[in-house]
């Protein structure tokens, strides 16, 4: 179990570094034109989308809350990771269902995607929390879940500021309102709608909405369930390797012991 757990620390190493990289040529051009193009748009349509998405998760945030278990307790981090990726599989299959459904019939089925789909990715973000011990009926976890949610959908330079909120968990969550309306929903609407808008205009193209609604929905669940895994094992490795006061000797002790039985 120890060996699992620090195979997955080093795993984790290397994900934070992808979390902290700085945006790219390329990133930086994509998310300026983007934000041209946004910036034409008049101020009212803003306030509508931001509206409705703000609306539509908190509808799913409250719906999810009376429908997931209760967090898993007494469990490996391993036994952990079996459970959640049963779970991911399940929902890439309820997402890329859903994603052929809406994207076979036409643009006005077609839009009804959008919420389908982020109740699906909420919901296996309520569950995934519970399978790592987490309670989301707590209303800080919940706000680490949209965080899990915009790290997963974001420009590189925004994933950079979200990213050093949810490191740092444990003091940051002390700074958090106890109003949900608080919460940046322009900045989650904008980022969101910025990663999927190319995608899923393409889903309401006849013909071939229906496979690329599929295929879309399969990776954007793919990624979601990959980066919560990631999030949470931020959090769990933190409570589960550094509990002893004395840090350095143990972790000194514990990669030694790792070093010796992959050269056995």
């Amino acid at each position: 179990m120890e060996t699992y757990n620090y195979i997955k620390l080093e795993e984790l190493k290397k994900w934070q570094k992808k979390m902290r990289k700085k945006p790219s040529i390329i990133n930086k051009a994509s998310k300026g034109t983007q934000n041209k193009f946004n910036s034409i748009l008049p101020d009212k349509y803003h306030e509508i989308v931001t509206t409705a998405i703000k609306n539509m998760t908190k509808v799913v945030l409250v719906g999810s809350k009376y429908t997931t278990k209760p967090p898993i307790k007494n469990l490996s981090l391993e036994e952990r990771d079996i459970i959640a990726r049963e779970k991911i599989k399940n929902y890439k299959t309820t997402a890329v269902i859903e994603g052929a459904g809406t994207g076979a019939g036409g643009i006005l089925i077609g839009l009804a995607d959008l919420p389908l789909l982020l109740s699906i990715k909420i919901k296996l973000l309520y569950e995934l929390a519970s399978i790592y011990g987490f309670d989301a009926s707590d209303y800080r976890e919940r706000i680490y879940i949209l965080n899990i949610f915009q790290l997963s959908f974001s420009s590189q330079n925004h994933v950079n500021e979200v990213f050093e909120k949810m490191k740092y968990w444990d003091e940051y969550k002390q700074t958090l309102s106890q109003d949900i309306n608080d919460f940046n929903w322009r900045a989650f609407q904008q980022e969101y709608r910025d990663y999927i808008d190319l995608a899923k205009l393409l889903q309401l193209v006849p013909g071939i909405g229906a496979f690329v609604g599929a295929y879309v929905n399969n990776k954007l669940v793919d990624k979601l369930g990959e980066f919560a895994v990631y999030s949470y094992h931020m959090r769990y490795l933190e409570k589960e390797l550094y509990k002893n006061d004395n840090k350095e000797r143990w972790w000194i002790k514990g990669y030694n012991k790792l070093i010796s039985k992959r050269r056995n």
